[in-house]
């Protein structure tokens, strides 16, 4: 791995993007180096949750790289999107592996659209936060127009994606954009430190919980019927029978993860 780092310690994986004099921004190269870590790790059955994050006090990821698609053409343009898409962005948001977001600085147009793929964000009190690809003259592809406005709401997606405009840190969290604005000093444990509690949790359970609620957000597709379809599944599992007993035993439970 040329562009990030993989640090694992009691269950938590963190992730960081590690391009500083780029601001780690994603170039193709990051963006598979991304999918590859994140496959590995949620196949690690030691790691129960990921924290991603980007190094230095500036950036979490300040865009994509220009320089790498300046002369596309339509076609090129197009496969970009879908093939980055389905590498990172979707692959992210459908892991079943809880993965938070440590925004430590700019998270502009791809890096906004990684850290809204990931299942929830936290961000450091000097975050600023935008898609200004219409700067460019194209607009987000890396499924920032659906998830800002299912974040945010229609109204004010349409406002930051056509102003180009960045929000801060306090800004997003008022818009629901993140969960929490802390310090950057305190950042990374304090993201950890949700993180930590989410392990304590059924990994088999959280996975089916994701796949429930990203099904509302699927066209064609009934969210309370995929809830009851894994509601169900989950009294055939070994999490389920230890966490019933462990609470009539009045005991934490030790959950399997199977």
């Amino acid at each position: 791995m040329e562009n990030i780092l993989i640090d694992k310690q009691d269950n938590v994986a963190v992730i960081t993007i590690n391009r500083p004099t780029k601001l780690n921004a994603l170039n193709k190269a990051t963006i598979q180096e991304l999918h590859d870590a994140f496959k590995a790790l949620n196949e690690d059955k030691e790691v129960k949750a990921i924290v991603i994050t980007g190094s230095g006090e500036k950036a979490f990821v300040a865009g994509a790289d220009i320089s790498e698609f300046a002369n596309f053409s339509v076609e090129n343009g197009g496969k970009l999107a879908a093939e980055g898409q389905a590498l990172l962005f979707d692959y992210v948001q459908n892991l079943s592996t809880p993965v938070i977001a440590a925004i430590n600085g700019f998270a502009l147009g791809g890096g906004l659209e990684l850290a809204m793929a990931c299942h929830f964000r936290t961000a450091s009190d000097n975050a600023k936060m935008g898609l200004p690809e219409v700067t460019l003259g194209v607009i987000p592809g890396y499924g920032g127009t659906q998830r800002l406005a299912q974040l945010v709401g229609k109204g004010r997606a349409m406002e930051m994606i056509m102003t180009a405009g960045m929000v801060d840190a306090n800004t997003a969290l008022n818009y629901g954009l993140v969960n929490h604005v802390v310090a950057q000093e305190e950042l990374l444990d304090f993201t950890k430190g949700i993180a930590t509690k989410i392990t304590r949790n059924s990994t088999v359970a959280i996975g089916k919980a994701i796949e429930a609620v990203n099904a509302n957000y699927v066209d064609g597709v009934d969210g309370f019927k995929v809830e009851i379809k894994n509601f169900g599944a989950c009294f055939g599992t070994e999490d389920f029978k230890e966490g019933t007993t462990a609470f009539l035993e009045k005991r934490k439970p030790v959950f399997p993860g199977n």
